[in-house]
């Protein structure tokens, strides 16, 4: 019988210290994967996707406008009468659409607008450039010239700017006089949002009602605070402020998100225990008021600098105050 080999030690010179060994590379710094996630999910379609758009678009058109002639010629061979009516038809028909796509282009236009306020209001905070300054607090007045909420603001912005030398004093003042009110009414949309979404999900016991009513209640806060900071927007400008919404919460939400969030469960904590639909429309209603937040970002013209950014555990305190003493007092004549 053979015995197992014995064990050995082998004794080298120098002893490597891993100490020593050199850093491994932070690809992305603190802060960029975030960003880098961003870029990603707000970035836009390659130019392939947008020439197929395209193409199918007007071949779609082409075939509906030939389809749309012969309906007409072959009725004009047939009844006279319904040829002219089918055609006043179309052409009715043809204008509607020419005055939704004018709308539409409307939309993007007064959106394009905000977003090149806010750009030009950045690079004046960052240049300490005083001219620049005073080109975005004329254009915001001008923006804002037939809001009747703002015509305290204005008044107060023309007695002082004047006395205001540095471009972030001047900002700075144009942003509490006109955009306070403002944020005071887009706060409310987002308060109401987030209280319709978290009675929803607490009443309606359909998972497909939650995400609808989210859906619709979503799309409508985010329109109406778009329509509030003078950015009123058509049915797909909406749907790209979403799209623009959602890819900055995707930025922010990772981090942001978790921490707004960690006090407004544990204040709705007890209600979670009453009724599990009840802490379930607490996060949604918080959800909700997070994509709020992000709209009244991306559809201000000027970024949260003099004025505090709102928060979402407030936010949905105040939403939700009723809410929960009546979700108290039920689970107390439950009990």
């Amino acid at each position: 019988m053979s015995l197992p080999p014995k064990p050995f030690v082998e004794e080298w010179e120098e002893a490597a210290d891993p100490g020593l060994a050199p850093a491994v590379p932070d690809v992305l710094a603190e802060g960029q994967t975030v960003q880098a996630v961003a870029a990603l999910a707000g970035r836009p379609g390659s130019g392939l996707w947008r020439f197929a758009v395209w193409a199918f678009g007007a071949l779609f058109g082409f075939g509906l406008g030939v389809a749309a002639w012969e309906f007409v010629s072959g009725l004009m061979a047939r009844n006279p009468v319904l040829g002219w009516t089918a055609f006043v038809l179309v052409g009715l028909a043809v204008l509607a659409l020419l005055g939704l796509a004018l709308r539409e282009w409307a939309g993007f236009a007064r959106l394009a607008r905000l977003d090149g306020l806010r750009e030009q209001a950045l690079a004046a905070r960052v240049e300490a450039d005083l001219k620049a300054a005073r080109v975005v607090v004329a254009a915001l007045v001008r923006l804002y010239a037939a809001r009747g909420d703002t015509a305290w603001g204005r008044a107060r912005l023309a007695e002082r700017q004047d006395e205001v030398l540095d471009a972030d004093a001047l900002l700075s003042l144009a942003e509490v006089e006109l955009l306070v009110p403002l944020d005071g009414e887009a706060r409310l949309v987002v308060e109401a949002a987030a209280r319709q979404v978290a009675l929803v999900t607490a009443l309606v016991p359909l998972a497909l009602a939650d995400v609808a009513t989210a859906l619709f209640a979503n799309l409508r806060m985010i329109r109406r605070i778009a329509e509030i900071y003078g950015g009123r927007a058509g049915s797909f400008g909406s749907l790209r402020l979403l799209r623009r919404v959602f890819a900055s919460l995707v930025a922010t939400g990772a981090v942001a998100l978790t921490d707004d969030l960690i006090g407004t469960v544990a204040g709705g904590g007890v209600l979670s225990k009453v009724s599990r639909r009840f802490g379930e429309g607490v996060i949604n209603g918080a959800l909700t008021a997070r994509v709020g937040v992000a709209a009244m970002e991306q559809c201000r013209p000027m970024p949260f600098v003099a004025c505090a950014r709102p928060g979402i555990s407030a936010l949905v305190s105040k939403a939700l105050a009723g809410l929960w003493s009546r979700g108290q007092k039920r689970g107390a004549n439950a009990e």
